[in-house]
């Protein structure tokens, strides 16, 4: 992992042809401010679906049938806009903007304790293409104002997913709109769109002759990207189709915050509104800096020859106090009590 503490040029000569190219990009208008609480969200029914998938990878394990209550989700992740909206009203500073307290986190090198967080950077060495510290940064001052570090900014993106957001960022912009981040089950009952048994959102295959479902990478990660859907890093919201719920973005474009700790897999036994392991289970699993929580649906960074986790029932650990530039999030509003931790 390269520690960078970029100048204003570096970003800039980075940032400067996708701000340029992102400033007329509106898929989505407006801003979400909750009036009525639900005017930017979807109504799921609930019901009995089939959680995990035992084909897939590992830690998609196992199979097993869940019964969700009715719950509102947003239609759309929440955007750069949203999130400002909460900043100016509350004053919140993220995880990335504050930095780490060397106390709470013993182990950590100084250079991962300062305001910053995680970049993507296509490698330029192709010897190290399958290194992922070739392409992974820990940029100083990058946070959701300056997505690649001092000198860029979200000018022109938004409407574009909030990202280098934590865990618990995320989650206190969704208690300021009421709401809270959705369970694992919650989230992947809603991604399949009312699909049983899909390996994706739209289906069981995705045929780019079909035209493009989801804002992914094409090319060979991580050297190229040939940006045939028209994006060489986060979309707009909305630009791609919706599932069949009418929400969009449910595979792709940013992982998303799910409620849950991670635990590498799920119980076989059916289960009713699950909430995820414990935090004894989860301390099982905990890396140097402790437990992670689950995200879910791909990302931008997501290729066939690589990641392809642009599927409802994929899943992969997230540090709690870590963000980056290709995770972001979306809330829910329960029609019950009972999930929350």
């Amino acid at each position: 992992m390269r520690h960078i503490f970029a100048g204003p040029l570096l970003a800039l000569l980075l940032l400067l042809p996708a701000s340029a190219e992102a400033a007329q990009e509106v898929c989505v208008e407006g801003r979400q401010d909750g009036s009525p609480i639900t005017s930017r969200m979807v109504r799921i029914d609930g019901g009995l679906f089939t959680m995990g998938a035992d084909m897939e990878r590992p830690e998609e394990n196992a199979q097993h049938l869940v019964q969700v209550s009715a719950f509102w989700i947003d239609r759309y992740e929440v955007t750069n806009r949203d999130f400002a909206a909460f900043v100016e009203a509350t004053g919140h500073r993220t995880v990335a903007e504050r930095g780490l307290d060397p106390v709470r986190h013993p182990g950590l090198p100084a250079t991962l304790l300062v305001p910053g967080s995680m970049v993507f950077f296509a490698p330029q060495n192709k010897n190290r293409v399958t290194d992922p510290n070739a392409w992974w940064s820990y940029v100083a001052d990058a946070n959701w104002r300056a997505p690649l570090g001092p000198g860029s900014s979200i000018e022109g993106l938004e409407n574009h997913p909030v990202v280098h957001v934590a865990y618990e960022d995320a989650l206190a912009y969704a208690k300021w709109m009421g709401r809270d981040l959705p369970t694992e089950a919650e989230w992947e009952f809603a991604a399949r769109g009312g699909l049983e048994g899909k390996r994706y959102s739209w289906g069981d295959s995705y045929d780019p002759i079909e035209g493009w479902k989801a804002n992914t990478w094409q090319g060979a990660f991580p050297a190229t990207n040939t940006q045939d859907d028209g994006y060489r890093s986060t979309a707009p919201v909305g630009c791609f189709p919706p599932n069949g719920y009418g929400l969009h973005d449910m595979a792709g474009n940013v992982w998303e915050y799910a409620r849950d700790l991670w635990a590498p897999g799920h119980p076989r036994a059916p289960a009713a509104n699950p909430t995820g392991p414990s935090l004894r289970i989860a301390h099982r699993y905990a890396g140097a800096t402790g437990p992670s929580v689950v995200i879910k649906g791909g990302s931008w960074l997501c290729a066939p020859n690589f990641c392809q986790r642009y599927r409802p029932s994929a899943r992969q650990p997230q540090e709690l106090s870590l963000g980056s530039n290709h995770i972001g999030f979306r809330t829910v509003l329960r029609e019950r009590t009972g999930t929350d931790r």
